[in-house]
């Protein structure tokens, strides 16, 4: 436990060095792609959740499921960078973080097959949204590595939430993810309706 916190500790910070340097160089693209998940609360809360899921299921799904997650983003982060259309992207975005945050309250345990499939199709959305909006001027390599280190950031915070909260008392534990799930999926039910 504490080698994975000290993990996650360094990855944030090294993420957070990588983003002062704005402006030298190539490092502009790097920054506006690293910026791009972490300016909206939507895909912030669906990263964070992929990440309380994963470590949730645990075993296999541990990496697993956030791995898929990114994988699937690429793709669609490449087609929204070709100018490729995909209808429903917010849709899809907002119904992410509803679905992710009532399984996170609801503590499904889906087969790992299963749960890298739902979050694959999301991130194929969260991927589209991040790619359509890459600046002109920012080279897709270095944007896409940006958007891919800040979700794999939200993922290590959600992994970590995840395993101290279940290093909490059973029935304290449980609460406190039902809570969290829950306000995730009003979340997304207001990012649907407008009001976020």
């Amino acid at each position: 436990m504490r080698r994975l916190s000290l993990i996650i500790i360094v990855s944030v910070l090294a993420t957070a060095a990588a983003q002062a340097h704005v402006g030298i160089g190539s490092v502009n693209g790097f920054y506006h792609g690293f910026m791009h998940p972490m300016s909206g609360i939507d895909h912030m809360l669906a990263m964070v959740a992929v990440g309380l899921f994963a470590a949730h299921l645990g075993g296999r799904a541990f990496w697993l499921v956030p791995l898929s997650f990114v994988a699937m983003m690429i793709v669609g982060g490449s087609l929204g960078m070709a100018g490729v259309p995909l209808p429903f992207v917010e849709v899809g975005v907002a119904l992410s973080v509803v679905v992710l945050g009532i399984a996170v309250a609801g503590g499904f345990n889906l087969p790992t097959a299963a749960a890298m499939g739902m979050v694959g199709f999301f991130a194929i959305f969260h991927g589209h949204a991040h790619g359509a909006e890459m600046p002109e001027t920012a080279s897709g390599l270095e944007y896409g590595a940006g958007f891919v280190v800040a979700t794999t950031a939200l993922h290590a915070i959600g992994i970590g939430l995840g395993l101290a909260v279940g290093r909490l008392s059973r029935t304290f534990g449980r609460r406190a993810l039902q809570t969290a799930g829950a306000a995730m999926a009003l979340t997304g039910v207001a990012i649907l309706m407008g009001y976020v």
